[in-house]
C-alpha cells in the first residue's frame, strides 16, 4: 500500500502541480518578506531562521519552507494543513483548539493542563504565542512558514525544546492595490478574503486584511439530523509600516478573530472490543448503548448521537509594535506585544443522546480566558564579517484562568432485575434522577525572562564555528478550587487549600484556593561547525541543549496526589546536515540526520487514582528520537517546479518513569504518539503559457505517512486499538490566470481517491468503544476559487 501511494503521488506530481513551496529570488512578490540578501541568486529561497535574511542553503539548521500560497492550496487556512507539506511535522486534532498539539520529529506536548507549555514554539511576525491553542487560528495573507527542527532557544525569544514554527506575513507596499477572493467547496463551505494595500504617504504604508469562512460539517448528528464538525470564522488584520527617520523603521500590527465551531465531536467508531489475553479477536455491539448509537464503521463512521452539540467558541486579538533602529553598523530591534485570548468549550462527554439507566449523562462547560504581554530586545551585527552575532533579552507574562463546570444526570433501576435494554432515566422503570455537579476555578501565570545570543566566527572563507547560549529564569504560579454540590461520575468532591493542607485529601474544605509555585533557572546552548564543500554544497554539524520549564497538572478533577511540580524537560540534540545546490540553482537537495535524547519528558501518561487508571500530565522519564530528513526542490524550466520531502523518524520510550506506585509502565521501546516512522510528500506546479487571454495552471500534491500511535498507554490492547493506520492523499488542481495576473480561477479536488482516516483515536466510549476524530480531509471534496487582483 505504501509503495502504491508514493508511486501514485509521484506520477501525478510529474503531470501537474500545486503552488511552489517558497518564494524564490528571481520572481519576488512586491510585498514579499523577507527581502533577499545581496548575494541571492536565481532559485535561492530566502529565510529569517537566524534573525536575518539569508539564503536557505547558507543556514546550518534543518528548515523546511512553505509558501502561503502552498498552504492555502491545501484547503486549510491553519497549521493543520502544513502537516501535509512538512514530513517531520505532525498534528494532534482534538475537540477544541486548546488541546490540539504540534509534533516535530516525534516530539510534542499533549496535555489538558492549563499549566503546561508547548514543546514547539509558534512565532508570528516576531511575536511568540504563549499557548498551543493560539497557534491554530486562521493564517491569512501569509508570505511563508519556516519550520525549524530541534532546539532553537539561542535565537528565539521563547525557548523551544523541539522546534519553532516561524510565520511571516506579507508586508505593506508603497503602491495602492489588493485583491478580493471567494471560494466555494462541496458540503457547503464558503470562503472569502480581501486585502487592501494603501500607502499613507511617502514613508507610511498600510495593509488591511479581512476573511470569512463557513462550513456545515462532515458528521451528521442523528439526535437532531443536523451536520456538525463545521465552523464559522471571521476576522481582520491591520499592518502599518513607517519609516520614522533615516535609521528607524516601525511596524504596527493589530489583529482580531472570532471562531464559532460546532466541532469537534468524536464518533463512536468501534464496538466493544473482544479481547483474549492481549489479542483483539473482534468487536461486539451487544452492549445496550449501541441500540441508540449509529452503526460503528471504523474510519468510515460519519454519524454520532448527542443531545448536546460539542462546540467551541473563541475570540482573540492582539497588538504588536516592532522598531528596527540602525545604530551605526548594528541593528537594534524591539518587539512589544499584547495578546488576549478567550476560548469556551462545550462538550458532550457521555456520547449518547440522553441519560439512561447505567449510562450517566456528562456535560461540560469550560470557558477560559488569557492574556500575554511580551517584550523582546535584540542587537544584530552586520553579516559577512569575521564575527556575526545576535544578542537578545526576552520577557513574557502569560496568564490563564478557566472556570469549568461538569453536570451529570444519574439514575438507577426501580425494577428487579434491572432492564436488559437501554432505558431512559425518564422511564417509569427508572428511579428519580440525581444531578451531580461541580465547578472548578483554576489558572496559571507563566513568567519567563531570558538572555540569549548566538554568534558565528568566520575562521576562513569556507569554514565557520557557531556558538550560542541562553540563560532562562522561569516562574510558574497556579491556583485551583473546586466546589462540588454533589459528587458523581467524573466529579470529585471539594478541593482547596484546606483539603490539600490537612492530610493530603483528608482535611476539611476551607474555601481558600490551593496555590502552587515553581521557579527554575537554566543555562542551555548550541555549538557547531559549518564547512562549504563547494559553491553549491555546505555541510554542518551541531549540538544543542534544549529546555522547557516546569509545569503543573492543573485540570478540573485535580486532587491532592496530583499537585506535585512537574520537573523541567531538557534535551541533548545532535544534528549533521548537507545542503546541496546543483545546475545553477535549479535543484536543491538538503539532508539532515539527527539524534535527540529528552530527560524528564513532559507528557500525558497512565496513572493510578483510586484504583482506576487515568491519564495524567507527568514526567514520563527518558525518551529519544532519531532519524533522517530530505527536502528537495527542482525547477528544470521556468514554468515547472517540483518540491518534495521525506522523513524517517524513530521516536520511542527509553526509560519510562512510573508516576505512582502500582501504576502500569509503558514498555521501553514503545513509539511516541503521533510519530510515524515514514512520512513524505511530493508537489509540483506547471504553467502552460498560451497565446490566448489566460495561461493554464496545473497542479498535484501527494502525501503519505505510515501508521502512528495515537493512544500512548501501558496497555498493549489500547495501543493497538489506538493506532492510526497508514494513509496517503492525492490532490489535484487546474486553473486559469490572466497574462497580467489580475484574474485567476482555480478548480481543486481534495483527497482524489477518497482515502478515509482518523486524525486521533481515544478510548473510553460507551461500552468500552473507541472514539475517532474524522477530519474534513478524510473525504473527497471539490472546490473553485476566484481571485481578482487590482
Amino acid at each position: 500500500m505504501k509503495a502504491l501511494y508514493l508511486t501514485g503521488a509521484a506520477t501525478l506530481a510529474l503531470l501537474a502541480a500545486t503552488p511552489t513551496y517558497a518564494q524564490t529570488a528571481p520572481e519576488p512578490a512586491p510585498q514579499a518578506e523577507p527581502a533577499a540578501p545581496e548575494d541571492a541568486a536565481p532559485g535561492d529561497i530566502i529565510v529569517t531562521a537566524q534573525k536575518r535574511s539569508e539564503r536557505l542553503q547558507d543556514v546550518p539548521v534543518a528548515v523546511t519552507v512553505v509558501s502561503g500560497d502552498a498552504l492555502a492550496a491545501q484547503g486549510k487556512t491553519s497549521l493543520e494543513g502544513a502537516q501535509y507539506l512538512v514530513p517531520s511535522l505532525n498534528f494532534l486534532k482534538s475537540g477544541t483548539t486548546l488541546n490540539q498539539s504540534l509534533f516535530l520529529r516525534g516530539v510534542g506536548t499533549s496535555t489538558f493542563s492549563i499549566a503546561g507549555e508547548p514543546s514547539i514554539s509558534t512565532v508570528v511576525d516576531g511575536v511568540v504565542f504563549a499557548r498551543a491553542g493560539e497557534a491554530f487560528g486562521d493564517l491569512v495573507d501569509i508570505d511563508q512558514l519556516e519550520v525549524l527542527r530541534g532546539p532553537q532557544g539561542t535565537l528565539f525569544g521563547k525557548n523551544a525544546s523541539a522546534g519553532v514554527i516561524n510565520i511571516i506575513s506579507k508586508k505593506p507596499t508603497s503602491t495602492f492595490g489588493g485583491y478580493v477572493e471567494a471560494g466555494f467547496f462541496t458540503d457547503s463551505e464558503y470562503r472569502g478574503r480581501a486585502v487592501l494595500n494603501v500607502p499613507l504617504g511617502e514613508s507610511v504604508r498600510s495593509r488591511l486584511t479581512g476573511f470569512y469562512t463557513n462550513y456545515d460539517g462532515n458528521i451528521r448528528n442523528t439526535a437532531n439530523g443536523k451536520l456538525v464538525n463545521g465552523f464559522e470564522h471571521y476576522g481582520g488584520r491591520l499592518q502599518v509600516d513607517a519609516d520614522a527617520g533615516p535609521n528607524v523603521k516601525l511596524a504596527f500590527i493589530a489583529d482580531y478573530h472570532k471562531n464559532n465551531d460546532d466541532c469537534c465531536g468524536e464518533v463512536i467508531a468501534t464496538g466493544t472490543p473482544v479481547v483474549s489475553g492481549t489479542t483483539v479477536t473482534g468487536f461486539t455491539t451487544t452492549n445496550p448503548a449501541f441500540s441508540v448509537l449509529p452503526t460503528p464503521r471504523g474510519t468510515n463512521t460519519r454519524e454520532l448521537a448527542q443531545n448536546l452539540v460539542t462546540r467551541t467558541t473563541e475570540t482573540g486579538y492582539g497588538f504588536s509594535l516592532q522598531a528596527d533602529i540602525q545604530a551605526g553598523t548594528q541593528t537594534v530591534t524591539s518587539i512589544t506585544a499584547y495578546r488576549d485570548y478567550k476560548n469556551t468549550e462545550i462538550r458532550d462527554g457521555d456520547f449518547l443522546p440522553a441519560a439512561y439507566i447505567g449510562f450517566n449523562q456528562l456535560h461540560d462547560f469550560g470557558p477560559q480566558t488569557g492574556n500575554t504581554f511580551s517584550q523582546e530586545l535584540r542587537l544584530t551585527s552586520p553579516g559577512h564579517q569575521f564575527l556575526t552575532y545576535v544578542l537578545g533579552a526576552y520577557y513574557s507574562r502569560a496568564e490563564s484562568e478557566r472556570i469549568f463546570t461538569r453536570n451529570d444526570q444519574v439514575c438507577n433501576s426501580l425494577a428487579t432485575p434491572a432492564p436488559t435494554v437501554l432505558t431512559p432515566c425518564s422511564s417509569p422503570l427508572a428511579a428519580p434522577s440525581t444531578f451531580p455537579t461541580g465547578t472548578a476555578d483554576f489558572g496559571s501565570v507563566f513568567k519567563n525572562f531570558a538572555l540569549f545570543g548566538q554568534g558565528t566566527i568566520n575562521i576562513a572563507s569556507r569554514f565557520r564555528v557557531i556558538g550560542g547560549l541562553r540563560y532562562t529564569v522561569d516562574q510558574l504560579d497556579v491556583f485551583h478550587i473546586r466546589r462540588t454540590a454533589l459528587n458523581g461520575p467524573g466529579i470529585n468532591t471539594n478541593f482547596d487549600a484546606g483539603v490539600y493542607n490537612n492530610g493530603l485529601g483528608g482535611g476539611v474544605s476551607n474555601g481558600v484556593p490551593f496555590r502552587g509555585k515553581a521557579t527554575n533557572e537554566n543555562l542551555s546552548g548550541k555549538a557547531g561547525v559549518q564547512f562549504d564543500i563547494s559553491r553549491g554544497s555546505t555541510a554542518y554539524a551541531t549540538y544543542a541543549r534544549g529546555y522547557k520549564g516546569p509545569a503543573f497538572n492543573v485540570f478540573f478533577n485535580l486532587t491532592a496526589t496530583g499537585t506535585n511540580v512537574i520537573a523541567p524537560e531538557t534535551s541533548d540534540s545532535y544534528e549533521i546536515g548537507l545542503k546541496n545546490t546543483f545546475f545553477g540553482g535549479k535543484l536543491t537537495l538538503n539532508l539532515a540526520a539527527y539524534y535527540a535524547k529528552y530527560h524528564n519528558f513532559q507528557a500525558n501518561n497512565p496513572d493510578l487514582v483510586a484504583g482506576v487508571v487515568v491519564t495524567r500530565f507527568t514526567n514520563a522519564g527518558d525518551v529519544s528520537t532519531r532519524g533522517v530528513e530530505l527536502d528537495t526542490t527542482f525547477r528544470p524550466v521556468r514554468d515547472l517546479s517540483l518540491t518534495g520531502g521525506l522523513a524517517y523518524t524513530d521516536a520511542h520510550v527509553d526509560n519510562f518513569r512510573v508516576p505512582a506506585p502500582g501504576a502500569a509502565a509503558v514498555p521501553n521501546g514503545t513509539p511516541l504518539g503521533f510519530a510515524p516512522k515514514w512520512k513524505g510528500n511530493l508537489s509540483a506546479d506547471y504553467r502552460v503559457r498560451t497565446s490566448g487571454f489566460a495561461d493554464i495552471l496545473l497542479g498535484a500534491q501527494g502525501s503519505y505517512q505510515s501508521s502512528e500511535l495515537g493512544l500512548f498507554s501501558a496497555d498493549a490492547v489500547q495501543r493497538r486499538l489506538g493506532t492510526i493506520g497508514a494513509y496517503g492523499l492525492v490532490n489535484l488542481s487546474a486553473g486559469l490566470v490572466s497574462k497580467d495576473e489580475h484574474y485567476k480561477l482555480t478548480f481543486q479536488v481534495r483527497n482524489l481517491f477518497d482515502q478515509s482516516f482518523a486524525a486521533s483515536i481515544i478510548n473510553g466510549g460507551p461500552g468500552g468503544a473507541y472514539r475517532y476524530q474524522i477530519p474534513r480531509d478524510a473525504d473527497r471534496y471539490y472546490g473553485v476559487t476566484g481571485r481578482v487582483t487590482f
